[in-house]
């Protein structure tokens, strides 16, 4: 399968995100620890929520990028049908 800059792009900024959320809750926690444990672990969770919200947004991307390529190829599919049928039918001049 052929991987374009895009879907290259676009892994790299997942596993940058999941490295994000996995660092940054650790650095949040360590942060927000002088607060208590439950102060800490709320800004944690915070965190942790905001950082995979944007893992979706980054796969939701991926997805509408799918469904794009797909549509394109669906549209060109049907347009060869199309024209198939158009060159095979006879036609009737009046």
């Amino acid at each position: 399968m052929k991987r374009t800059t895009y879907d290259a792009l676009v892994s790299f900024l997942g596993g940058a995100s999941w490295a994000f959320v996995l660092t940054g809750s650790w650095i949040t926690f360590q942060s927000f620890i002088f607060l208590g444990i439950v102060p800490a672990l709320m800004f944690t969770f915070l965190f942790i929520f905001l950082a995979l919200f944007m893992l979706v947004v980054i796969d939701a991307l991926s997805h509408a990028r799918d469904r794009h390529d797909e549509t394109l190829k669906q549209t060109q599919l049907l347009e060869e049908i199309r024209d198939s049928l158009r060159s095979a039918s006879p036609r009737i001049d009046e």
